[in-house]
């Protein structure tokens, strides 16, 4: 069976609108709204995260294969063994992102990246094929 790939890279033509559109309603809300200058600034400071991800131009992968699942976020990476894995366990959260937990025959729990995870659906499948049990979870406000 061929491995499963999913790759992510930071710098997004939505990341780019969603940052414009913000910087945009900012400056509407200084000029019609005579919004304080420390407000509009504290409305740009959220937007820094989305400009370091579109000037690095991170590439996030996982890759899945028929032994082992490994992931790279940056500097982070890891590794499992599919021989290890117990279940794993995705839990969709209150913004409709996707929370990866790899729950291990130890008992350990390694929670997934979440710039790692890929789209739900594929995923699943890409891990039933494999063998490995899915725990679908929705909209927990704890954990």
């Amino acid at each position: 069976m061929s491995d499963y790939i999913f790759e992510r890279n930071g710098r997004r033509a939505s990341t780019a609108v969603t940052v414009v559109v913000i910087w945009a309603l900012l400056a509407l809300a200084m000029v019609f709204l005579d919004a304080s200058v420390w407000v509009v600034w504290l409305g740009a400071l959220a937007t820094l995260p989305a400009l370091y991800d579109l000037a690095v131009a991170r590439v996030s992968s996982l890759r899945l294969s028929d032994t082992a699942v490994d992931w790279r976020s940056g500097k982070r990476t890891g590794s499992a063994p599919l021989s290890a894995i117990k279940t794993v366990r995705l839990d969709t959260r209150l913004d409709m992102s996707i929370k990866a937990t790899l729950i291990l025959h130890t008992g350990a729990n390694i929670r997934l990246p979440l710039d790692v995870v890929p789209p739900s659906r594929a995923f699943e499948d890409a891990l039933k094929q494999r063998g490995i049990p899915v725990e679908r979870h929705h909209f927990r406000l704890i954990g």
